[in-house]
């Protein structure tokens, strides 16, 4: 086992393989919004006590992640630490005004309050972005859609 992984210490990531990565996720103006970094998170204030976090594991070009962060691993090698910087085509997409609806306050049976998460028969997740008197409004973009993401991943471990 030990001669396997001196072995894949330095093979490069590719198509099919099992990937383990320590990964830090920015918005552009810096601000963190995921990490698998325990330190990082506390810091960012975005700690969750009930995450236990570990190094991220995919498997390159299955479709498991973001296109710009999956087709950005491939050639990496263990301890690498590569910074990609990934448009919204390659990640949540385009934010789409039509995906925000508003709805009138009468039609639901509970008070919507900005920030809450809502679903809907179909499976949509959306989260109520306004309030007013007689209408609420749901989006139902990704919250990172039309954003451009900013990871710092560090390869841990590559298995064919």
């Amino acid at each position: 086992m030990t001669e396997d992984i001196i072995k894949n210490s330095n093979k490069k990531a590719e198509k099919g393989d099992a990937v383990s990565v320590d990964y830090v996720g920015k918005l552009e103006d810096g601000t963190v919004f995921d990490t698998s970094e325990k330190e990082v998170a506390m810091e960012a204030g975005i700690y969750n006590e009930m995450r236990d976090y570990k190094p991220l594991v995919f498997t390159v070009g299955a479709g498991q992640m973001i296109k710009g962060f999956d087709e950005g691993v491939v050639g990496m090698e263990v301890g690498e630490e590569k910074t990609l910087k990934i448009p919204p085509e390659d990640a949540y997409g385009e934010y789409m005004e039509e995906y925000a609806r508003e709805l009138p306050r009468d039609a639901v049976d509970f008070t919507p309050e900005v920030g809450m998460q809502l679903a809907t028969e179909t499976g949509l997740r959306g989260t109520i972005t306004e309030v007013g008197e007689e209408n609420f409004v749901v989006d139902f973009n990704h919250a990172l859609a039309g954003k451009t993401l900013i990871f710092k991943v560090k390869v841990v471990s590559v298995e064919a």
